[in-house]
């Protein structure tokens, strides 16, 4: 089976959940809402790994020479399917020659497509995504174009299970619960542990990063958000040999605006490192377009990975409910 891509729209890429070289310098990249992406994995009948597409803002439109199971989550675009509008957060089948049309978002920046059986792209380093920077990986390194045809691979049992319960049956009304999507918005508080460098700063930078909103720069992209708010400074000048620096860290440059690194961030980096934002609120972050707000609260390591257990938890319980359907 097979997709056309008739519109590509702002930024639209083949992606995973990443690779697992970051040791010999290759970026994680991946899904920026990892959530989102193993959510309509999982919908679909997919394992939750695999290859999916990941539109920006402004989604694609879609030719399915096959009949397939489609799921549309994270941001929530103005989607119709024959120009009928379909729900995101719940599957749906598209028949052979179905148009699947995603406009503008609604609410929130990352929209997640995924197709029953995965998109069918080779695998380079452990992983289907598509890294921009190094031009490798999903459909020839690049954002999809027009005219591009994308191969989807054999559905598996789950998924063949999930659509026959779906065909010929009015518009589904399960899917994924309030729990799993209702961080999806236009400003996010997000939890942070301290960074090492975080006693460098000043008390009143201490201040304003725990209070002040911070907004989202156009300067933003896969690899980190410029952020604008409050200034942010050092107590006394701080040279930096280049140290580990990961997905959530945040940064701060000369500027004093801090920068917070998102999935295709470096995997070294030379600027103070006041706070690493936890896990579980990556995919908050990755949902705010430009012009979006944060906030940042402190949490400890505890905290963190008890929040983050949760989070595994609730996918957890979701994936075992699916099997029900």
């Amino acid at each position: 089976m097979s997709i056309r891509v008739t519109r590509a729209g702002l930024l639209t890429t083949v992606q995973d959940l990443g690779r697992h070289a970051r040791a010999f310098g290759v970026v994680r990249g991946g899904a920026m809402d990892r959530r989102a992406a193993r959510v309509a994995n999982l919908l679909v009948g997919n394992a939750a790994g695999d290859a999916l597409l990941e539109a920006t803002l402004t989604g694609p439109t879609l030719t399915f020479t096959e009949e397939a199971i489609v799921a549309i989550t994270g941001a929530e675009p103005d989607a119709q399917l024959d120009g009928v509008r379909v729900a995101a957060w719940r599957p749906f089948i598209a028949r052979p020659g179905s148009v699947l049309e995603l406009g503008g978002t609604r609410r929130g920046c990352r929209a997640c497509i995924a197709v029953g059986g995965g998109i069918d792209v080779p695998v380079v380093l452990g992983s289907r995504g598509t890294d921009l920077i190094a031009r490798m990986g999903g459909l020839e390194g690049r954002a999809l174009a027009a005219g591009d045809e994308l191969r989807v691979r054999p559905a598996g049992e789950a998924t063949r299970r999930r659509m026959r319960g779906l065909r010929d049956a009015p518009p589904v009304r399960w899917g994924a619960g309030r729990s799993l999507r209702d961080y999806v918005a236009d400003a996010a508080m997000v939890r942070v542990i301290d960074g090492p460098e975080y006693d460098a700063f000043t008390a009143s930078s201490h201040q304003a990063f725990g209070a002040a909103p911070f907004a989202v720069t156009a300067q933003s992209n896969r690899m980190g958000y410029r952020l604008s708010g409050a200034l942010l400074e050092l107590k006394a000048p701080l040279e930096m040999i280049s140290s580990p620096v990961a997905v959530g860290t945040v940064q701060v440059p000369p500027t004093g605006q801090p920068i917070v690194l998102m999935a295709d961030a470096q995997t070294v980096g030379g600027y103070p490192r006041i706070a690493n934002v936890i896990t579980a609120d990556l995919p908050a972050l990755a949902q705010l377009a430009p012009g979006g707000i944060v906030r940042f609260r402190r949490i400890d390591l505890e905290d963190a990975q008890r929040i983050q257990a949760a989070a595994e938890r609730d996918l957890a319980l979701f994936s075992v409910a699916l099997t029900l359907q």
